[in-house]
């Protein structure tokens, strides 16, 4: 068996100021996930990843940055920024989840009516979104992946910071 191993290197290091985290910074582990609301694989990594973070507990620093595909995921774009939207009004998480549970529904009234269903103001999401407010935010994430070596979910979209090894999926 040939496996292939490389050093990790995150260009654009976890803040607590910018990033979504969920698990203490003095955590002995930080798992970044680079993700896609659309992509199927991500799909099927959001329970792995929740079971993960159940396990592990306080050992464990989960951050999710957004890595839409857009090519292949006409949705993705939108909804990562609908995941921004939420952020701003301090909704991140219940939105990650929302999306990830109702994947195959990700088209912009679905994005509002969710933001609806948590409580947000669905009309400033709408706007929002048709502004692109979160656009660069959401491009912002992308290109720290990519420049981290990030080329696509399936293979390398999971960075854990310090270690040598790439998950795959």
């Amino acid at each position: 068996m040939n496996t292939t191993q490389w050093e990790t290197v995150l260009v654009l290091p976890v803040t607590e100021d910018r990033d979504h985290i969920q698990g203490p910074a003095g955590a002995p582990a930080t798992l970044v996930e680079y993700g896609d609301y659309e992509c199927p694989y991500c799909g099927m990594a959001y329970p792995i990843v929740k079971s993960i973070q159940r396990r592990l507990g306080s050992h464990l620093r989960f951050v999710f940055r957004n890595f839409p595909l857009t090519r292949i995921h006409p949705d993705a774009e939108h909804a990562a920024e609908a995941a921004e939207s939420a952020a701003a009004q301090g909704a991140f998480w219940p939105m990650h989840d929302r999306l990830f549970e109702r994947q195959f529904a990700l088209d912009d009234d679905r994005l509002v009516e969710y933001a609806a269903d948590l409580g947000l103001d669905a009309d400033r999401l709408r706007g929002e979104l048709d502004a692109g407010t979160h656009a660069a935010r959401v491009r912002d994430d992308f290109m720290s992946g990519v420049k981290s070596g990030v080329k696509s979910r399936r293979s390398s979209g999971f960075r854990a910071p310090g270690c040598r090894s790439r998950c795959s999926f």
